[in-house]
């Protein structure tokens, strides 16, 4: 019998970090499907999670630890794949190091994902994108730093993680102004700026001071803007902007409804998806598409293109009397 925790601490501490290159983001989600793991075969056994054995955790044991995931901690079904995925990960390594349990490892990377239901994006209208940009109050310090986010979001179509992770560095003004972003995959994209947002941005610099932190956006504190951080100044300034716009008022705004919103702007712009997918950074056009959906120009211009079916003009008869009287019988 093998103990399960030096694989797990070899996995979170070397696999992950030095072999993958995997990012902390990576790293922590990984560490959460464990930590629940433990927990769950630590309750059903019972036992404590330090002296549990790596040759229980058989394919069936995964399907009973993924299923309460949905129900008793309502986990939607893409949220029970990325716990999957982390399990699967964990057991490549096992695979490989304790090779007695191979035969069991296979079996665990055969369970299949769950289908998901695919449904249409939200964004945002151009009545609302201004709303949301005349919220901040360009009197105060934060309220220039949040023009400034929300423009950068906007116009770049970032993830809620790299807002908060983009270095001083990354700005880049001659020959024109633009920014260097490093999204997942560690994938790198250089975005030209908006002039209004170079503009939002400059104001931004002039009042930052000298934070120590190397993030372009630091909190009041003159910490690095967490995700969190940024979730709670878009949500401010969304109610902010529902006073005037009362759209907003039924709208659940999260930062990929800013990404989702600048990919349809760039495609309405260029027509283009293969110039979206490089804008946003996706490695895969299909994950492109999903944010394409919602768009309904191509749609209409399809409908438009279509020649409706005709049928042949007819012509009223009156119907006989008897006729009339047998169906009426």
């Amino acid at each position: 019998m093998t103990p399960i925790a030096p694989p797990i601490s070899a996995f979170l501490r070397e696999r992950l970090p030095l072999q993958r290159g995997a990012s902390d983001q990576t790293c922590d989600r990984y560490a959460s499907a464990c930590q629940l793991l433990c927990q769950f075969a630590s309750a059903r056994l019972p036992s404590t999670p330090s002296a549990l054995r790596l040759e229980p955790r058989d394919a069936p044991f995964i399907m009973a630890f993924l299923h309460p995931l949905e129900t008793a901690r309502q986990h939607t079904p893409r949220t029970r794949h990325a716990r999957l995925v982390a399990l699967k990960s964990f057991r490549r390594l096992v695979a490989h190091r304790v090779p007695s349990v191979l035969d069991q490892s296979r079996r665990l990377l055969a369970i299949p994902a769950q289908k998901t239901t695919t449904r249409l994006v939200s964004s945002l209208s151009v009545e609302e994108r201004q709303s949301m940009l005349k919220a901040p109050d360009l009197h105060r310090r934060d309220g220039i730093r949040d023009r400034a986010m929300l423009q950068l979001g906007f116009a770049a179509g970032l993830r809620g993680s790299e807002v908060g992770s983009v270095p001083l560095t990354a700005l880049e003004w001659p020959p024109t102004p633009s920014v260097r972003i490093r999204g997942k995959g560690r994938k790198e994209r250089l975005l030209p700026l908006w002039k209004q947002t170079a503009t939002a941005l400059r104001a931004w610099l002039a009042v930052r001071g000298d934070a120590p932190a190397r993030e372009l956006f630091v909190n009041a504190r003159g910490l690095p803007m967490t995700r969190s951080g940024f979730e709670d100044v878009l949500h401010k300034h969304v109610q902010t902007a529902a006073h005037t716009c009362t759209s907003l008022q039924h709208k659940r705004v999260s930062p990929h409804v800013l990404r989702h919103t600048s990919a349809l702007v760039v495609l309405q712009a260029t027509g283009d998806s293969r110039k979206v997918a490089l804008w946003l950074g996706h490695a895969d056009i299909q994950t492109t598409e999903m944010s394409l959906r919602a768009d309904p120009t191509e749609k209409r211009e399809a409908l438009d293109a279509m020649v409706p079916p005709t049928r042949k003009r007819g012509q009223f008869r009156v119907p006989d009397k008897l006729i009339a009287l047998l169906h009426g019988k």
